[in-house]
């Protein structure tokens, strides 16, 4: 019977992987085409495939410079984060066998905020430490408050919650604090629309770096996808099946706080991406890391490149921070999730 529904999960998986690539590209050249002017589908195809020397079909320059240097790379960087935030979501409620949690829910994203305004407002480093270190120190500084606040894996989920909720309103707190007394009135309107999620400053270097972040941070949690099934069981259980898990919980804890540092750096701070892909993922392909991973990286990248044309089209002539939508969205997820939590106890 368990091979069998293995072999379901695993055809139902390959079905969910190709409808999710197909349905990404189609959304990538949506929102591509959306803007201050619309630009047909077809012609965002041209210009893509003439860049990439597919095809020589002469298009409007402007129209080509607007998708290519504009468009294309905020809609990809917009996938990736969507990518990052969803491996975080199933890793996070992976080690500390929790339903609700992921980054924004559990204060790192909040801890990353405060790191990297700590260097755009205050210069800390001069120079020598970048934003994205800085968001990673914040990142690992909510970690380990959390994990004080919680001890550790010997939290039950409300307890882990609770500790995440301080943790949130210390460092968002801090940097409120940060920005009112040390930046200027344009560069606290700058970063209060920025925390709540922007991908308009986005291009190619950004896509370039945060593609290398994803790509090995998911190479290791592939790496370690067996692990992370046996943490399901318990750590005793995963150390009595001959995971040393204090090292991979800890390997663990940093790419998590690795993406979520690279992410909020870019792009500010995102809720619940993390908490509502890896349930919907997990319903479809099943619980196994080795599948559930790429799936929710997939899905993770659908749902933010969805989010982002949302942002842009709910409001005529007006763009919300992505965080908006995505919170609309999430805080009803996070709200069933939590019910349905209670109904088990």
């Amino acid at each position: 019977m368990t091979d069998v529904m293995r072999l379901h999960e695993g055809g139902r998986t390959v079905l969910f992987v190709f409808l999710s690539v197909f349905a990404l590209a189609l959304v990538i050249a949506a929102a591509v085409g959306i803007g201050e002017f619309n630009i047909p589908l077809d012609t965002v195809a041209l210009a893509i495939t003439n860049r990439l020397g597919l095809t020589e079909v002469p298009i409007d320059r402007i129209q080509e410079s607007v998708i290519w240097d504009l468009r294309l790379s905020r809609t990809l960087v917009a996938a990736l984060c969507g990518a990052g935030l969803a491996i975080c979501g199933a890793i996070l409620q992976s080690l500390l066998r929790n339903a609700l949690a992921e980054p924004f829910v559990l204060g790192i994203s909040a801890g990353a905020s405060t790191g990297a305004v700590c260097i755009l407002i205050l210069g800390l480093g001069s120079g020598a430490v970048s934003l994205s270190a800085g968001a990673f120190l914040g990142a690992f500084a909510a970690f380990a408050f959390v994990a004080l606040l919680s001890k550790g894996a010997t939290a039950g989920a409300n307890q882990t919650i609770l500790a995440g909720v301080a943790a949130s309103q210390l460092f968002n707190a801090l940097t409120s604090y940060v920005v009112t007394t040390s930046g200027n009135a344009q560069q606290a309107r700058d970063v209060m629309f920025w925390l709540l999620g922007s991908f308009g400053g986005v291009r190619w270097p950004e896509f370039q770096l945060l593609g290398v972040v994803i790509l090995g941070c998911l190479a290791v949690c592939l790496w370690q996808a067996r692990a992370l099934d046996a943490f399901a069981f318990g750590d005793e259980d995963a150390a009595a099946l001959g995971v040393p898990v204090v090292r991979v919980r800890l390997a663990l804890f940093a790419v998590t706080a690795l993406l979520t540092a690279a992410v909020v750096s870019m792009v500010g701070t995102i809720g619940f991406v993390g908490l509502v892909v890896p349930h919907a993922v997990r319903f479809v392909v099943g619980p196994l890391h080795l599948r559930l991973l790429p799936a929710c990286a997939l899905g993770g990248a659908l749902f933010m490149v969805l989010a982002d044309i949302a942002s842009r089209v709910l409001i005529a002539q007006q763009t919300l921070p992505v965080g908006v939508v995505t919170a609309l969205i999430g805080v009803p997820c996070f709200s069933v999730i939590l019910y349905r939590a209670r109904q088990r106890t």
